[in-house]
């Protein structure tokens, strides 16, 4: 009975899941130019700032390196400087607006609380948008609480320049790297196809598809974003992007592989990881790849696909005008602003944001306009940093965050205690700014705790408090937090609600058309077509996965119900597998199906994405159903029906 108490005891003081799942770090490696970078960038105008005598410039200076250190994610050198350059402007003209509402009072409420309207609306746009807005908006809190420099144009000039000096020091390199990214891409990608082409009919197989999707989608968004700018006409570009458009005929062929239930030989994904060096190295001219020969259609279509990649990736001088853009060519960039205006401005979750955004930084400023909290501005920007719509979840962002600060705030403490403030300063910044990289990759928390302890040492170079600013920022975030929570979660219905079962139930659809299409054996589609609205739908069930991810750090009852959505979301991968298989073994001999079976398969996938819809928990989705246990579409046709029973549990 001791030993029952003693269990139940520790099951009790047992952290729950979603809290564990934001404290573990991340697998992922240190990025030591990253980290250099930041030492450098961060540490140097702080000196520059002493020897000057002007500190306060080389704090405001080391605080727009911060903002680009953050904004450092991309690797392809154009990215970047939309990632760094771009949020660096919005910053600049928040830290404007701050200033001139500094002191104040109800007024610098009304002003930041339309910056925050403003910022949360554009931070749905997408990633360089949302970083812009995220700047517009801390930058607009800052120049409201902390004292700038005379004259007005000096803060955001410093401010800016920082951020710049960030992304200076990340295109030394360019002249000698400014393919490689995009080409690292792409040889990724072929490892990735490597790794499922070996792990075909074993278990392993599932987990190497998802890395396979994600490695197209990041291959596609970079190289794509590169090319709208030179429209076909750099021969590297569009020999990088015909490489990639050849290994999606593997990739398709992969699922028919799989599906024989039995190994490819060692000499198919060898030759696939040979190509990825060849690829990565830019080599051409190569031999053929020698395979056994094929002796099933899905072998044959494995066998033909590999060796039209390997002639496309030895050949040196591919057609410009015969690349096609798997998924589109983006569009000019003045047509993209215009949509993303247009967007933005008609978006009910748009709005939603932006208003939820606003009443919370609403809120924090009035709170202490009226309650004498020192220096304020850190609650608003803890509210900032909080509610950010693509972080992950609100809530578990809002404790990880107090988490973060208070494990920050430990290594601050002792800094401001023991350092002078002065030229030690910088080596402590060298120290504090290489954290901020290292840490950022393992999770919130941990980026939590890098760049508390950075602010807090230039916050001293303004209001020289040493390690009396400590216990306030303590007292400070726990406010901000407790805004959050209450105003921009739990006043929401849409917090307590998981979003997975709508963007299932869309990728259920979707598969339903990809099946029409695929199998109307009486109109001669293109083959492009087919190869677009496939990557579609793995794109959909990419972003399922994401909201999967994200709901499942939620506390119960979302995350309990989101668990419960995980079989139907592994089975809806399963049909689209399945499809695709079915598509490649017709390509190479199989006969086709009979008259109607696909139509009959097609009405299933809407019935299901119907029921899906209107479900909170899987139930009353089931119909009567009448398999196809032969022909080419059989294995498709019990995945849906698989799928169909894991909606409608049995009582």
């Amino acid at each position: 009975m001791a030993t029952a108490d003693a269990g139940t005891g520790r099951r009790r003081v047992t952290p729950p899941p979603w809290l564990v799942s934001g404290l573990r770090p991340q697998p992922t490696p240190i990025p030591w130019a990253a980290v250099l970078r930041a030492s450098v960038a961060m540490a140097a105008p702080l000196a520059v700032g002493f020897a000057a005598d002007r500190p306060a410039y080389g704090a405001l200076v080391s605080m727009g390196a911060l903002s680009g250190v953050i904004g450092d994610t991309a690797d392809a050198y154009r990215m970047r400087i939309y990632n760094i350059a771009v949020p660096q402007l919005f910053g600049a003209v928040g830290v404007t607006l701050g200033s001139l509402v500094y002191g104040t009072g109800w007024a610098s409420v009304g002003v930041l609380t339309a910056v925050a309207l403003v910022s949360g609306m554009m931070s749905t746009i997408g990633a360089v948008a949302s970083v812009s807005g995220l700047l517009l908006l801390l930058n607009s809190v800052v120049g409201a609480g902390l004292p700038m420099p005379d004259p007005w144009w000096v803060a955001p000039v410093l401010l800016a320049f920082g951020g710049l000096v960030v992304l200076a020091l990340a295109l030394l390199s360019w002249p000698f790297r400014r393919r490689l990214p995009e080409r690292s891409a792409v040889a990724r990608t072929y490892r990735a196809v490597a790794a499922l082409l070996d792990a075909a009919g074993t278990p392993a197989y599932e987990l190497h598809r998802q890395d396979v999707t994600e490695r197209l989608n990041t291959s596609y968004d970079l190289i794509l974003a590169r090319r709208a700018r030179y429209h076909g006409r750099s021969p590297a570009m569009v020999r990088t992007l015909s490489q990639l458009n050849v290994v999606i005929p593997l990739v398709e062929a992969a699922p028919a592989a799989h599906g024989e239930g039995r190994r490819l030989p060692e000499a198919v994904p060898a030759a696939v990881r040979a190509l990825a060096d060849d690829v990565a190295r830019d080599r051409t001219g190569r031999p053929a790849p020698d395979l056994p020969p094929p002796d099933s259609p899905a072998t044959r279509a494995v066998d033909t696909a590999l060796r039209h990649t390997a002639t496309v990736v030895h050949r040196g001088d591919p057609d410009p005008y015969n690349v096609d853009d798997r998924l589109g060519r983006p569009a000019a960039l003045r047509v993209r602003v215009r949509r993303a205006l247009r967007s933005v401005l008609l978006s009910e979750a748009s709005w939603r944001y932006g208003l939820r955004l606003a009443l919370c930084i609403g809120l924090a400023q009035a709170l202490t306009s009226l309650i004498p909290v020192e220096r304020s501005y850190w609650v608003a920007l803890t509210v900032t940093f909080v509610l950010k719509p693509d972080y992950g979840s609100v809530f578990s962002r809002a404790v990880l965050r107090a988490v973060g600060t208070t494990a920050g705030l430990l290594v601050a403490a002792p800094l401001l205690a023991e350092v002078p403030s002065g030229w030690w300063f910088v080596p402590a910044m060298v120290v504090l700014a290489a954290l901020i990289p290292a840490l950022t990759a393992k999770g919130y928390a941990f980026q939590t705790a890098a760049v508390t302890p950075p602010i807090l040492l230039l916050s001293d170079l303004f209001n020289h408090q040493g390690v009396n600013l400590v216990q306030p920022r303590f007292l400070d975030s726990l406010l901000g937090c407790a805004i959050v929570l209450v105003a921009g979660y739990l006043l929401w219905p849409e917090s307590w609600h998981t979003r997975v079962g709508d963007r299932l139930a869309d990728a259920v659809e979707d598969t339903a058309d990809y099946v029409a299409y695929a199998f109307d054996l009486t109109s001669d589609h293109d083959r492009a077509e087919r190869v677009r609205a496939r990557r579609k739908l793995y794109r959909d069930l990419s972003a399922v996965r994401s909201e999967f991810q994200r709901a499942l750090t939620e506390p119960p009852p979302v995350g309990t119900r989101a668990a419960a959505w995980w079989p139907l979301v592994v089975a809806v991968e399963r049909i689209v597998d399945a499809a695709t298989a079915a598509r490649v073994r017709l390509n190479y001999g199989a006969p086709p199906p009979e008259p109607g079976e696909a139509v009959m398969i097609e009405g299933q996938l809407r019935e299901l994405a119907a029921g899906i819809r209107t479900s909170e928990t899987l139930v009353g989705v089931r119909a009567d159903l009448t398999a196809i246990e032969e022909g080419i579409l059989g294995a498709l046709s019990q995945e849906v029906a698989a799928a169909r029973a894991i909606a409608s549990p049995q009582p």
